[in-house]
């Protein structure tokens, strides 16, 4: 595809700073960058440590979704799971009322400052909520040792786990996991999820037989059919996920998944719900536990509502460039999927 000028995206660039409902991966405001074009709005939104290099593939993506139509879906529907924060149990309830019709939910782990004690406490009231029937998953963003991670999921087995996400930083350790876990008759699928988005070769994954299923999140991946492409190739069952976005972003993970031959698990796209507002009066929260593929409509009035002050528009327009300038120093005219 043709990356386009960079003043035609600067031009057509809006940023918006949504507070979080509650502290999610250290987040309390989420600032992204909104650029239009020919096919509708574009979001680019690489968490604010990301350096250029790796921050320009979620503006490959916010360019490819502006600039081009999606995949054909095979579906116009996609379930999605509640997403709980590492909350106190006494707000699972609350939480998991924002994601209405939800069947399964994911449970954040191994936050710092907290234990696994906590994370028992956590996970148990979700599954409490949840009953018997729903389904229950864990995401530990690599916060474990492959040791720590036999430990505690030899205790949080017992809430019957869907899944564990990233449970360890390396493909190796997951590896490593994978093998543990079995000897130690630990029966929780390993989920890839930073091993494929951050990682130069995220086919490792399935070449070191490390994981039972991959977690892909389009931004991070370059775009729609980047990422499709991805999982096709790699052969494992596929989770959609996110990455804190507006509606806008939410609805480039819909597009994958509508589009996926095979979608055997709920995805984590309804985290719409954990902003305090959005730029869109349509949003794409969860009815009845599922959204809808399509187009998102963005508000006029709500990007007034949600701009972000003149100096952080000057930050994202800086870095729009630091990442334009990779793209298009990349061999075929701007790495572009």
């Amino acid at each position: 595809m043709t990356l386009p000028p960079l003043p035609d995206l600067l031009a057509g660039m809006r940023v918006v700073a949504i507070p979080m409902r509650v502290r999610f991966r250290g987040v309390t405001t989420r600032e992204v960058a909104l650029i239009r074009g020919p096919h509708g709005w574009g979001e680019f939104g690489p968490f604010l440590e990301y350096g250029p290099a790796e921050a320009s593939r979620w503006l490959a993506c916010a360019i490819e979704s502006a600039h081009h139509p999606w995949p054909d879906a095979v579906r116009t529907t996609v379930s999605v799971n509640a997403t709980v924060p590492a909350v106190a149990p006494g707000a699972v309830a609350g939480v998991l009322a924002r994601f209405p019709g939800c069947t399964t939910a994911k449970v954040k782990v191994v936050e710092r400052g907290q234990s696994l004690a906590d994370d028992v406490a956590r996970v148990a009231e979700v599954r409490a909520a949840m009953g018997a029937a729903g389904r229950v998953r864990i995401d530990a963003n690599g916060g474990w040792s492959v040791d720590e991670a036999v430990a505690a999921l030899g205790a949080l087995a017992r809430y019957d786990l869907e899944y564990v996400e990233q449970p360890c930083a390396t493909v190796e350790e997951l590896r490593d996991l994978r093998i543990a876990l079995a000897r130690a008759g630990v029966d929780v699928p390993i989920a890839a999820d930073e091993s494929i988005r951050k990682a130069e070769d995220p086919l490792r994954v399935r070449d070191l037989e490390a994981a039972d299923l991959i977690v892909v999140k389009v931004a991070p991946l370059g775009g729609v059919r980047s990422a499709l492409a991805i999982v096709q190739e790699c052969g494992l069952p596929a989770v959609v996920s996110s990455a804190l976005d507006t509606s806008v972003g939410i609805s480039f993970g819909v597009a994958l998944a509508a589009a996926l031959p095979s979608l055997e698990h709920a995805c984590g796209l309804g985290t719409v719900a954990l902003l305090a507002g959005d730029v869109t009066p349509s949003p794409l929260v969860p009815d009845h536990g599922s959204l809808t593929a399509g187009r998102v409509d963005v508000g006029e009035a709500l990007l007034d509502r949600w701009a972000a002050p003149p100096e952080r528009v000057t930050w994202w327009a800086d870095r729009v460039a630091a990442c334009h300038a990779v793209l298009a120093a990349a061999p075929q005219g701007g790495g572009m999927p």
